[in-house]
């Protein structure tokens, strides 16, 4: 994608990451929960990718476990949404990878469903 520019819209941007290893899908998923939630908040990041990953609540504490967050750290802000601490968010990556057979798929519905978000970054 970098020579080429962003996409001009979610269908191409999901096959420019077709073509993208899955290194690069993996920093990108991670550097725009950093970004998001720099922008919008860890809730906004843990919501999104939830849908995005089609995690439950269960499922995402495993992935976040697995990935090598500390079970320990996950917990529930005044509203009672999840949360992690923000310097986490990248065992998503790792996570959703190692707990699911379709991780990679995952990740490129984050991306994709964020595309308005990648944007605006």
């Amino acid at each position: 994608m970098g020579a080429t520019g962003l996409s001009a819209n979610p269908g191409e941007y999901r096959a420019r990451l077709a073509e993208q290893d899955d290194s690069q899908i993996d920093a990108w998923a991670a550097e725009l929960m950093r970004d998001t939630a720099i922008r919008r908040g860890v809730v906004r990041v843990v919501t999104d990718f939830r849908r995005a990953a089609r995690l439950g609540e269960k499922d995402f504490e495993r992935v976040f476990a697995s990935g090598g967050g500390a079970p320990a750290t996950l917990g529930r802000d005044a509203q009672g949404n999840l949360v992690i601490p923000s310097i986490m968010l990248h065992t998503l990556v790792s996570g959703v990878r190692s707990q699911t057979p379709d991780g990679r798929e995952r990740l490129v519905d984050f991306l994709v469903a964020s595309f308005e978000e990648f944007v605006y970054a």
